[in-house]
């Protein structure tokens, strides 16, 4: 007997060598081919029975997939056969590559696979890239920008006490509306676009009207520093009438534009009034320095509830329908029904999709470093849905995307924050300011957000990337406001320099 030949393995006969154990765990995985999954919509209803789909299957195709789901049950054809577009989640994490890499880098369970889809917007708007005007004219700093929702006119306060109103197609100065005694420290639009808002250091409001730039009316009664104005919602009233105004002077100042009046004020707050927010709900929503917020009822001036668990100032507030109630009735073209009650409900139909069949949410950012998650208009308000930590300086603002999916809050700590908008989970923290980031301002379509710091530059980050978009120097100095144009066109910023830029693609 040779030793040599008994010892060569028969090629045919199966062998259990190390080399094949290793091999095997893989060959096991790879027969887990297929997944069934549940697919929900935002409300939470779910479309259809759960399917099995293939794990090689990325967001193209379930997009494919829904939209032939949706077509098949939907008899009314809105959308001409034009497929939507979507966004993927499982477990609030959004699906970027395959279903298979997926649940690889997060474990989830292949029993119970729920995917919800969530509608992006049918347009694209473009990354602003370079500065296409620098309108001079202020002469101290440009302390508020704002566009109007229609979309054609742009407005800046100032320190030097005047309002003024740029045409953005030839863009240069329009009108120049004096009448502020002291600093204009913000300026809001009304929901129709016919009114401008402005506010002083002095406590005074002034009306304006936007083609003329006439003084169409004054509201005074504060006795210190307005520090933010909001309009009733176009889908509650229009046209727009009411507006509340807060103020240093620890109040609050609800106004009938047509008279001129105050209809009442509100004094619960034990320190300055930092900021307002008119909710599409039918209540007031006010921060202070006494580290309260409080939830008004808009007919009688009465508290309905108050909001606690801040350590600090409360600096700000955005709401999750803060776009649909700025742009009312006006669509991302700047258009809008003709009649006052087809715009109405046009404006309606607008904040019904920005709820998305969910509560109305609201979120603020502290001098404490924090932000919470609320909702206010619930029964349950008082107690949060989350408590945001991460920053490590104050938090000056925060802003919920147009669809309402992300908050992207700014900070005294250089960095620019994104959250989850549902649940208040931390996502990612974008770097690249060297000094305090004042503020931010989303794109209309949620894909990109802009933001102006103390290191006089703007920067444009992407939501798909999680990366820097686009520099953007140019200011001489500080950059305390930043707006984006609903329609996408322009970025307006303002600063110490005295001077307003417009940027664009």
């Amino acid at each position: 007997q040779r030793p040599g030949k008994r010892a060569k393995p028969n090629k045919e006969e199966p062998t259990t060598s190390a080399h094949d154990d290793q091999a095997n765990p893989k060959d096991a995985e790879e027969e887990v081919k297929d997944a069934i999954i549940g697919l929900r919509g935002q409300d939470g209803s779910s479309l259809g029975p759960p399917l099995k789909v293939p794990l090689s299957m990325e967001p193209k195709n379930l997009e494919v997939l829904v939209n032939k789901l949706l077509s098949e049950g939907d008899d009314d054809d809105d959308n001409d056969g034009i497929p939507r577009p979507y966004s993927f989640f499982i477990d609030e994490i959004e699906l970027s590559g395959s279903l298979r890499q997926h649940l690889e880098k997060h474990g989830n369970s292949l029993e119970s696979l729920e995917v919800t889809f969530k509608p992006q917007a049918w347009f694209k708007v473009l990354p602003v890239s370079r500065c296409s005007a620098t309108m001079t004219g202020h002469t101290e700093s440009v302390l508020s920008v704002s566009f109007s929702p229609c979309g054609r006119h742009l407005a800046s306060g100032s320190g030097d006490t005047t309002v003024r109103l740029w045409d953005l197609n030839t863009q240069t100065r329009q009108n120049e509306c004096k009448g502020h005694g002291d600093w204009v420290l913000c300026v809001s639009w009304s929901p129709d676009s016919k009114v401008l808002a402005s506010g002083d250091n002095k406590g005074a409001v002034l009306l304006w009207d936007p083609e003329c730039g006439d003084k169409i009316g004054a509201l005074r009664g504060h006795k210190d520093a307005v520090t933010a104005i909001s309009w009733e919602p176009a889908h509650l009233s229009l046209p727009s009438r009411r507006l509340v105004t807060s103020s240093r002077d620890k109040s609050l100042r609800v106004w009938d534009c047509g008279t001129r009046q105050c209809l009442f004020s509100m004094h619960s707050h034990r320190q300055a009034v930092t900021s307002c927010v008119w909710s599409g709900q039918g209540l007031i929503y006010s921060s202070g320095r006494d580290t309260a917020i409080f939830v008004w009822d808009t007919e009688r001036g009465v508290m309905v509830r108050q909001l606690q668990g801040h350590g600090h100032w409360v600096n700000t507030m955005a709401l999750s329908t803060e776009h649909a109630l700025r742009s009312g009735p006006f669509d991302h073209k700047g258009r809008r029904p003709a009649g006052d009650e087809e715009a109405r409900r046009a404006a309606l139909g607008r904040y019904e999709a920005a709820l998305g069949g969910r509560p109305e949410r609201m979120v603020s950012g502290s001098d404490d470093f924090t932000m919470f998650l609320w909702q206010p208009g619930q029964q349950d308000g008082k107690r949060p849905l989350a408590r945001m930590t991460g920053h490590k300086n104050l938090v000056n603002q925060v802003r919920f995307s147009p669809d309402g999916q992300w908050i992207a809050s700014a900070s005294f700590d250089k960095s620019v924050k994104l959250w989850n908008g549902h649940t208040g989970k931390f996502v990612c923290s974008f770097f690249g300011h060297v000094a305090p980031v004042y503020q931010v301002s989303w794109s209309a379509d949620s894909r990109l957000v802009c933001s102006g710091s103390k290191d006089s530059t703007l920067k444009v980050w992407d939501l798909r990337t999680k990366k820097l978009r686009g520099d953007l120097p140019g200011h001489e100095d500080e950059v305390f406001a930043v707006d984006w144009c609903g329609t996408g066109a322009f970025v307006a910023s303002g600063g110490r320099d005295r001077c307003l830029k417009l940027w664009r693609h």
